[in-house]
């Protein structure tokens, strides 16, 4: 090959210029750092925040949501620090252990309500349009926050008081006691809607209508509704056997 040579037995470069070592960035270093590109993104504005809230059906708020009664305040699930959803659809994450249902969040709880009866079992999604559709109905009637007026009639129409059996086979008496936060709470669940339920069945009206008309007339105290009036019974006969 004369006085040519192969590439193979080029001299390697001399590595001398350059003999201090690569600087590793910290783990505590900024991020802009440990990624370039983050240098380039900037902050999020005020304006910009807003789009970041989670709204229920993506158009109602939690921010102004207040729940008046103290007493059940831990069992109403429906302001903005506690757990706020986009969907009233939590796939049974609630029912693992016991007493986590005062956790979920109360228009979920009301929409499950609504599944009762063996025709309607299972069929979540169709108690989610219902809830949907009646919350727009309150809107529309109202001109308020529909999170709120539910809020306001699972308030309403939790008895306060009821009336237990006590003794033992022959000699029963009736006593009347004090109903637990909790055990208010399902029951107002349950009067809205099964006063919803039985004012649509054989009517014209849809059950979306007749659930917005009973949560209206729960959330200003009207003995048009049906949760009320159940509710002024029970305390009527609680009272009666003190």
């Amino acid at each position: 090959m004369g006085k040519g040579f192969c590439h193979r037995h080029q001299r390697p470069k001399d590595l001398s210029e350059n003999t201090t070592p690569a600087a590793f960035p910290s783990p505590f270093a900024p991020s802009s750092i440990l990624n370039p590109r983050m240098a380039t993104i900037p902050p999020i504005a005020e304006d910009d925040k807003a789009h970041c809230e989670v709204l229920l059906f993506n158009r109602w708020t939690y921010d102004d949501v207040q729940v008046s009664d103290l007493s059940v305040e831990d069992y109403i699930t429906a302001t903005a620090s506690k757990h706020p959803i986009y969907m009233p659809h939590t796939a049974g994450r609630y029912q693992a252990r016991r007493f986590r249902k005062a956790q979920c969040p109360i228009v979920e709880r009301l929409t499950n309500s609504l599944m009762m009866h063996g025709r309607n079992n299972g069929k979540k999604l169709m108690a989610v349009r219902i809830v949907k559709h009646a919350m727009e109905i309150i809107h529309l009637l109202t001109d308020a926050n529909p999170i709120q007026i539910i809020v306001d009639a699972v308030i309403n129409s939790g008895p306060r008081e009821d009336a237990t059996r006590i003794g033992s086979a022959g000699v029963v008496r009736r006593q009347a006691v004090d109903i637990s936060p909790l055990r208010r709470v399902n029951q107002a669940i349950y009067l809205l809607t099964t006063g919803a339920r039985e004012s649509a069945f054989r009517n014209v009206k849809t059950i979306a209508e007749c659930l917005a008309d009973e949560l209206i007339n729960a959330a200003k105290g009207s003995s048009n509704s049906y949760a009320i009036k159940k509710k002024d019974e029970i305390e009527r006969v609680a009272k009666a056997n003190r």
